[in-house]
Order: structure tokens, then sequence, then C-alpha cells
């Protein structure tokens, strides 16, 4: 038996309540998440060497600074291409011994895929893994404005979906 205090619901109860259902914005909106949003956390420090340098001095870059890869650059900044820790232990297998004398030019990727500031995370993770290749400058203006590895970009993934599950939680447990 209902308590005496209860009240059927009535047609017009529900009319001044409304709830919000998922919606394709709400579900979607970290597939919206810019190369920019990234960068804000991540900086734009960006090691670059110049094409006449040596393996050796790249070697030595890439071990102090703790990365796995420089842009290489002219003299006013615009970039000519890049240079993986894979590009360089790809050409020490074809040349033992001899890799650490030769120069930057002769080892660096010419065509370097890029992305913009304004370009959707999804998109630039996609050509990375269809492209097999872990760092991709930012271009913007024709200026470089950071790198991106794709170990970045799994990590601020990673970093949306536990903050989505919280407040998943939150809304679930009130």
């Amino acid at each position: 038996m209902a308590p005496t205090s209860y009240q059927p619901p009535t047609r017009g109860d529900k009319a001044d309540k409304s709830t919000h259902s998922q919606s394709v914005e709400s579900n979607l909106s970290h597939s919206q998440t810019t190369v920019a949003k990234l960068l804000e956390g991540k900086g734009d420090a960006v090691f670059a060497v110049r094409p006449n340098d040596t393996i050796h001095s790249v070697v030595n870059t890439l071990k102090e600074k703790h990365i796995g890869a420089v842009v290489v650059t002219d003299q006013n900044g615009a970039l000519q291409g890049i240079l993986s820790e894979r590009d360089i232990v790809r050409r020490m297998a074809d040349t033992p011994g001899q890799t650490l004398p030769q120069s930057v030019e002769d080892l660096m990727t010419r065509e370097v895929h890029t992305c913009t500031p304004e370009d959707y995370l999804n998109d630039v993770l996609k050509s990375m893994t269809e492209g097999r290749f872990r760092h991709m400058p930012v271009l913007s203006d024709g200026n470089l404005r950071g790198i991106i590895t794709i170990g970045d970009v799994v990590h601020f993934r990673l970093k949306e979906l536990e903050y989505e599950a919280l407040r998943m939680k939150q809304m679930i447990v009130g």
C-alpha cells in the first residue's frame, strides 16, 4: 500500500523538468581536441639542428635532451627535414663504424609530414599510425610552432578518458 503522502505523477509534472541525454557533440567532444590544446600543456620547445651538423652531434643532443628526433632547419628557421633515432640506427646498420661523422642532410627525411595547431588529434594520430612515424612538426603560417609525438597524443587522450570516466562517475554517484 502506498504512503498517504504519495501522489501519482500527473501529465503536467514533467513539463518544467528537462533531461539531457548524450548527444553527438558530447560523445565526440574528445575527437574534436586540437593539436593546439595538446601544445598548451606540453609547450612548444623544439630542438633543431642544421643540415651540415654531424650525426655525432645529433646523437649527443638526443641523449642530453631525452628526445627521439630533431627537426632540421635552415639559418632562417625554415623546416628542411627531420632526423629520428630510427633513421640513425638504420644507417648504422648499413655503414657500421662510419655513421657518426656523416652529415645530417645525408640521413634526414626531407618529405616531412606536418600538422597545424587547428588539426584534430584523432586525424594526427591516424596519419602517424598509417605513415609509421612517431614525430610530427607543427607548422602555422610556415613557422615551426612545436613538435608532437605519438606518445604525446596517446598520453593526452588517456588523460581525457580518465577525466570523462570521473565525470560519469560523479554524475552517477551524485
